[in-house]
């Protein structure tokens, strides 16, 4: 092997050099749009006040609230007139004692207590779509944050990307001005420029992943899917805000879980909602056996008579018709019997039911309880240890490569390896928000703090 000559050249790639290092964080640092930016506090607004989907479970929940008093009143009363023992030989209303114009009313009456019962399970359906309004605005605002925080981090990405892309073309000039001076491999040229072109792959994944968050972002906040979304720049993480209670020992970590869950249980929209439905069942079940007793209808009936009586010569007296009807459950075998048996069924079905949502809730709590506790154990091994490494190791490996005790492959692969890291830190500070707002949902609380 010859011995390495000192690279007489190398003066004149210092300006390139300087470009290398100094254009990316220009380009970066360049002044802001105008128009107006989607702050994580804007699109929760936004959410709320437009999704029409969160409209339309308040205007069920409308709906419901107005069924009690309906079901809970007693049937239209009903009133009849009737044509008695016409004649139809000559329709008049004075030949015959017996015939009469009638003018009746009636009015069915349930058994007593059926009518509460039926009101108060519409009472409890009524509290159960008020809960899932409830419900689903924990959830609206779960998405809005996940979406939002997806933005956040794919937009860095791409702002990562392009700078680095920009870094790669400059380490193609270099490359190609020791290539054209003789210092320098047409290897290393052509490295440069794959490198790049992996580069602008990435940023057309990139590109297209965030175009279908946005248009998800905006179909949350109730927009046309094409409005444009932009984000405010992320610069430097507020570390102490995301990893708050990071020193907590492993049995505080635990009593604080446990405390979510229990808050969970009294107060998480969807539980309650299933616990409204779990009363509204039982209502409905002594309303089935409330059908063993009748139910009754009671009329009055007047009618008027016309003429003269031929054996008396009076005037005929009017004539007065009460009534009171009761229904007989003679099958009871066939229809009450079962109807109890269906009811109590449905009670034991939503019972289940809850039981597996109480579950679900608190294996929910646990997973993003995880979630972001490791999240947030990466973010500061990334803040503290990998990147400010990452960093140190590109900016070593240039200065080597500037007296050629350096090649170019170790140079690039070492800048790439710093632009990966990079990546990897925001996507870990966006997971670790995302997990937060899903730990607050599963907890039923809009924040957790």
């Amino acid at each position: 092997m010859h011995p390495r000559k000192k690279n007489r050249h190398w003066p004149a790639l210092l300006p390139i050099m300087a470009v290398a290092l100094v254009a990316p964080y220009m380009a970066s640092a360049s002044p802001g749009t105008s128009q107006s930016l989607l702050t994580l506090q804007q699109a929760e607004s936004l959410a709320l006040q437009h999704n029409p989907a969160l409209a339309a479970a308040g205007k069920q929940a409308e709906a419901m609230a107005q069924i009690p008093s309906q079901v809970g009143s007693l049937p239209d009363p009903k009133v009849s007139f009737k044509a008695i023992n016409l004649p139809v030989d000559t329709f008049s209303t004075t030949q015959e004692n017996m015939t009469q114009m009638q003018l009746g009313f009636s009015q069915a009456l349930p058994f007593p207590g059926k009518l509460g019962l039926k009101s108060e399970a519409a009472e409890h359906m009524a509290a159960a779509a008020l809960q899932n309004r409830q419900e689903f605005r924990l959830v609206l605002l779960r998405n809005t944050r996940i979406h939002w925080w997806n933005l956040a981090y794919l937009d860095k990405a791409l702002e990562i990307v392009r700078r680095n892309q920009d870094l790669l073309r400059n380490l193609v000039k270099i490359a190609e001005t020791k290539y054209k001076t003789g210092k320098g491999l047409q290897q290393d040229v052509l490295l440069a420029q794959l490198e790049l072109s992996k580069l602008l792959e990435r940023e057309l994944k990139l590109q297209a992943a965030r175009d279908r968050e946005a248009a998800s972002m905006n179909a949350l906040l109730g927009r046309s899917s094409d409005t444009k979304i932009l984000m405010p720049k992320q610069n430097a993480h507020d570390l102490e805000e995301l990893t708050r209670g990071r020193n907590q020992s492993l049995e505080e970590m635990h009593e604080k879980v446990s405390a979510l869950k229990q808050w969970a249980h009294g107060h998480r929209p969807m539980l309650l909602a299933m616990d409204a439905r779990l009363s509204a069942a039982g209502s409905m079940v002594a309303l089935a056996e409330k059908d063993y007793y009748p139910d009754f209808n009671a009329g009055f009936g007047y009618g008027f008579r016309q003429g003269v009586n031929p054996a008396s010569r009076k005037t005929r007296p009017d004539f007065a018709t009460f009534m009171l009807t009761m229904t007989l459950p003679l099958y009871s075998g066939s229809k009450q019997d079962k109807a109890v048996d269906q009811r109590r069924a449905e009670k034991a079905r939503v019972q289940f039911s809850l039981e597996d949502a109480i579950n679900r809730v608190d294996a929910d709590i646990e997973a993003a309880a995880s979630d972001l506790r490791i999240a947030r154990d990466q973010v500061i091994l990334f803040d503290q240890g990998i990147l400010p490494q990452a960093r140190q190791t590109t900016a070593s490996m240039l200065a080597g490569y500037q007296v050629n005790k350096v090649d170019f492959l170790n140079l690039v692969r070492a800048q790439l390896n710093e632009f990966n890291t990079d990546i990897q830190y925001w996507q870990q500070v966006s997971r670790a928000h995302q997990a937060e707002a899903r730990l607050a949902a599963a907890a039923g609380k809009e924040r957790l703090q």
